[in-house]
């Protein structure tokens, strides 16, 4: 046993890690229990917090030079600027308390790591840089990981429509289909006239912090240069399919006759994992789960009582906005019948090397001004403005619910990111409640940017009750897949109109809806399953419309993308690369395929379903798809999606050092299968999927599992810095370990966490 001793703690803090990395933390209050999970985190991830609170916060170019001066400009435009006693009071009545606790035990860790006493992780000696002390509203101030959305989406609808006129709004289909259907609502803003960098400091603002050694060396005088953000498709695409699946099942239709819950959360694959797993314990709280390691509490797990977990719901939480300015004072934009002031904030940024310096941020009545162009201004309305919506921070309060009651009040606090919230406890009941702040527009939809003249705004946000909810339903089982999922005749506010596509909605409804002795086992066969109907429904249109050679490789395929389907490399290289820019070009509009890639492949499927005979655009695709196998894997009985469609953890600092990276991993899958796996159809390259993956079984559980990739340490070199990757790769799962008995007869470390006398 390893004691550290800590000015802040009022009693001794245990600390037991278990064979797969997870630290089991038992205090006796609340203040030393989140002080423990903050030391700890920092423990395990000190690298990788530090590095988030540098980029939400603007802190950047500090530790690594002028090629960061502009990220951190884009970072302050993003921030939350109310009203912080507003801000406390929107979560628990403790959180204020919680989050200055759990910023103590990080400044515990930094401080013994700056005094020598703890180790520094590599990372920081590799760059020449020391981790930071933290505030509490650091916690909470920071939303650029909100996942709110569709900001990115509404300008590339725009440019589609001002490409193609009305035609664009149907073509514009192929990237993201609108369900309920509708027409975007067209206002007298000249979409033309949109510059296509309005939301190039948002992208700056959300994109991960890259390291390059010439990014490293960057001279102030070039400063400005480093303003390439992820590309705004991109950015789409992540916004867009960043999703999850879960499901809860009565104990009516398990073989237990307990309850069962099931998460794997999908989210952009990095090193080490976003998610972290923690057990959290103290008299009156004993929860298990996990969450973000720069957040107190879990988002997802049990407490003993309930189990809960979540799922991205198609909120639309974002708008831009347009507006004409002053010709002699372009800090004056036209609202109403007059002129309004934007607020003019200016900072200052330290800089490595240079003297701090000073950046102007502009704010409209509506939000940061993202970019000005002549006499026009563009600013962007997030919901992550008003009080209450950090990311998660609702959590604080879900996690301690054990009723329906009490869960679904505690959810009429979520603000983001909006998502499906499902619950089961061990009384058997089951629940489904979507939650998070939406705006309420008022003839208007929020698919197009919109003039700020006053004509388009935000009427408060939606009342938490109308939303929909289900608890105990008849079928005995709940399972969303960020599909649309509005019930049958649902009348009330519409949260928006892009959803995923129903694949794995479907899939996981109908394994669902035929089995009423569901075990974990078939949990973890639905959580490991690579079937893609979009894939099935694909190679079925083909078959009989194909040449010889396309036929027989399909003949048998029915959608499972394993990876070692020669039929699934085909099909997917065909439906990623090839199909959609057929499509435009049978329609006419090959100019608009560096717009709507990656496209909506359940749009591009119903497309070629609508046809009995195939276009000859699409028959050159089809060959070229065949050529494009034949170039990357040779002749085709040697060919595998697996061998091109891999996942490969890169360590952020993969351009300075490859020592930290993982070797790649031949994945099945796509973003249509359970299995998620979406990638970049550039290279195909995994790059979006579950890295944890949770089997509760309510009531026993002792009995749970979990997983995580690749392991629970971000230290490089660490005995759970990638321990777990194989089996996380393999399809299995590790105890998720809960009883007091068990954490101690399994516990391979204890660290005591003691008062300073």
């Amino acid at each position: 046993m390893v004691t550290h001793r800590l000015p802040g703690l009022h009693a001794p803090v245990s600390i037991r890690i278990d064979p797969w990395g997870i630290a089991h933390i038992r205090a006796e209050n609340r203040d030393d229990l989140f002080f423990a999970q903050g030391w700890n985190a920092a423990r395990d991830r000190l690298w990788q917090i530090d590095l988030a609170r540098k980029r939400g916060l603007g802190l950047l170019a500090g530790d690594f030079g002028p090629g960061y001066l502009e990220q951190d400009r884009a970072a302050r435009l993003l921030l939350y600027r109310g009203d912080m006693a507003a801000e406390w009071a929107a979560y628990a009545p403790d959180a204020r308390e919680i989050c200055t606790a759990f910023a103590q035990g990080i400044n515990a860790y930094v401080s013994g790591v700056l005094a020598g006493e703890l180790p520094l992780p590599p990372e920081f000696a590799l760059l020449d840089t020391q981790p930071a002390h933290w505030h509490p509203e650091d916690v909470v101030r920071i939303r650029s990981h909100s996942l709110t959305r569709n900001a990115t989406s509404e300008l590339l609808r725009a440019r589609v429509i001002a490409l193609m006129g009305e035609r664009g709004a149907s073509l514009d289909l192929l990237r993201r289909n609108l369900e309920p259907a509708t027409a975007p609502t067209r206002t007298d803003l000249d979409l033309s006239a949109l510059p296509q960098d309005v939301l190039r400091d948002f992208l700056l603002g959300v994109s991960p912090v890259s390291f390059s050694p010439e990014r490293l060396a960057a001279t102030l005088d070039c400063a400005g240069e480093w303003v390439r953000p992820t590309p705004l498709g991109e950015i789409d695409r992540i916004a867009q399919t960043e999703g999850s699946n879960n499901w809860v099942v009565s104990g009516a239709r398990t073989a237990s006759g307990r309850p069962i819950l099931c998460l794997d959360p999908h989210r952009t694959h990095v090193l080490p994992s976003i998610r972290y797993m923690v057990h959290l314990a103290m008299p009156g709280l004993d929860v298990i789960g996990a969450g973000e390691p720069t957040m107190p509490g879990i988002a997802m797990g049990h407490n003993g009582t309930a189990a809960f977990g979540l799922t991205i719901y198609a909120d639309d939480q974002e708008d831009i906005f347009c507006y004409d300015t002053h010709p002699d004072d372009p800090d004056l934009y036209r609202y109403g019948d007059g002129w309004q002031r934007m607020e003019v904030c200016r900072e200052t940024i330290p800089l490595r090397g240079h003297p701090d310096q000073v950046v102007t941020l502009r704010f409209t009545r509506h939000g940061p001004v993202m970019h000005r162009d002549g006499n026009r201004a563009f600013a962007l309305s997030t919901v992550w403005s008003r009080p209450g919506t950090a990311p998660y921070m609702a959590s604080l309060s879900v996690m301690r619910a054990t009723d329906p009651d009490s869960y679904l009040a505690a959810l009429r606090g979520w603000g983001c990111p909006s998502v499906n919230h499902v619950y089961g406890d061990v009384r058997g009941n089951i629940v489904w409640k979507p939650s998070g702040a939406a705006p309420v527009r008022q003839g208007w939809d929020g698919l197009l940017p919109v003039p700020g003249d006053g004509r388009f705004e935000w009427h408060g946000l939606r009342d938490p009750a109308q939303t929909p909810v289900e608890i105990n339903p008849k079928r005995g089982f709940i399972a969303t897949a960020n599909a649309m999922n509005l019930p049958q005749g649902w009348d009330g506010p519409l949260p928006g109109h892009e959803w995923l596509d129903a694949s794995r909605h479907d899939v996981l409804n109908a394994a669902l809806a035929e089995n009423d002795r569901v075990t974990l086992a078939d949990c973890a066969a639905m959580q490991l399953s690579t079937h893609s109907d979009i894939a099935r429904r694909l190679a079925d249109w083909l078959r009989p419309l194909a040449l010889p050679q396309v036929r027989a490789l399909l003949a048998g395929f029915n959608g499972d993308l394993a990876p070692g389907s020669a039929a699934a490399a085909f099909v997917e290289i065909l439906l990623s690369r090839h199909l959609g820019p057929a499509i435009l070009a049978t329609e006419g509009a090959e100019n608009l395929a560096v717009l709507l890639a990656p496209w909506d492949h359940a749009s591009l499927i119903a497309w070629v379903e609508a046809r009995d005979t195939m276009p000859p655009a699409i028959a050159t695709a089809v060959d070229a798809a065949w050529r494009d196998c034949t170039a990357m894997m040779g002749d085709p009985q040697d060919w595998a999606w697996g061998k091109i469609h891999q996942l490969q953890l890169t360590h952020p600092l993969h351009r300075l050092t490859s020592d930290w990276n993982m070797p790649p991993l031949a994945r099945g899958g796509s973003s249509s299968s359970p299995n998620f796996a979406g990638y970049r159809s550039a290279d195909l390259q995994v790059n979006m999927g579950p890295s944890v993956r949770m089997l509760i079984d309510i009531g026993a559980w002792d009995d749970s599992v979990f997983i995580n990739t690749p392991g629970q340490s971000g230290i490089p070199g660490a005995a759970h810095y990638a321990d777990l990757q194989a089996d996380w790769a393999a399809g299995h799962y590790h105890p998720l370990l809960y009883s007091q008995d068990r954490i101690r007869a399994t516990a391979l470390r204890h660290i005591t966490l003691s008062p300073v006398a």
